[in-house]
């Protein structure tokens, strides 16, 4: 698929999700309904898909229009792209735009891509903070890796991935942690990654098992463990035994 026509599938899905179908469920659909779609281009649409989605208002708004086309065209507008190139009408790429299309739509407030109550929650919470928390939620979250210390040193699985592509760099919150800034795609498939030498966990989560006063030996109950990530961290630093319950 050409660049342009994976907007052009962005703009099928984002129609299909704007008519009330869940976001994953209407990628599935299409990636189903679209066979000789290759993995990295159901991986470009996703991408587009779910950036759209983190920025829908701000988007909506400079594309002029609430429907999928309108989504992408503000897309391209807030990341200072050109829509001629992807609004072609060739081949499988979207129709080429309208007169009206081409006025670039006069922004009249800054739109945060949060409901007005969550707004209102988060400068409760976080005061001066807030704007700037908001706005990391426009972008995709960074990919944090747990290094299992109990099998492998952070600079070794650095080197380990390096090899394979993968690009890491030191995450400051933890001593296990590393944040993938090229090859994120090929953590999963990577032996560091199947062989459990290396997790996917926030820096966060890390920050808080480094913080516990875990004991040598005895008994430890994770009593919401959901996937049970931090017990597998918890019991990367001791020699305990843990009970992980949800």
């Amino acid at each position: 698929m050409t660049p342009a026509a994976r907007y052009q599938a962005a703009i099928e899905v984002f129609d299909t999700i704007l008519a009330g179908q869940p976001s994953e469920k209407a990628l599935t659909n299409w990636a189903r309904s679209h066979r000789f779609a290759g993995s990295k281009d159901r991986a470009a649409v996703r991408d587009i898909v779910f950036d759209g989605l983190r920025r829908r208002d701000s988007a909506m708004a400079a594309g002029g229009a609430k429907t999928g086309r309108g989504l992408v065209m503000g897309l391209l507008r807030l990341d200072g792209l050109d829509l001629a190139s992807v609004f072609s009408g060739e081949g499988h790429a979207p129709l080429p735009l309208s007169s009206d299309e081409l006025t670039t739509p006069l922004l009249t407030e800054e739109l945060l891509d949060i409901p007005g109550w969550l707004e209102e929650a988060f400068t409760r919470s976080l005061g001066a903070a807030a704007p700037a928390a908001i706005a990391a939620l426009r972008h995709r979250a960074p990919i944090t890796l747990r290094v299992n210390s109990a099998r492998i040193s952070r600079a070794a699985a650095q080197a380990l991935l390096a090899e394979a592509g993968i690009a890491t760099e030191i995450n400051p919150l933890s001593e296990t942690a590393l944040t993938v800034i090229e090859g994120a795609r090929a953590v999963s498939a990577h032996s560091a990654y199947l062989d459990g030498l290396i997790e996917l966990q926030d820096a966060s989560s890390q920050a808080v098992i480094d913080a516990l006063p875990l004991p040598d030996a005895g008994r430890v109950l994770d009593f919401c463990a959901g996937g049970g990530g931090k017990s597998l961290a918890m019991a990367a630093r001791s020699k305990a035994r843990f009970f992980a319950h949800d």
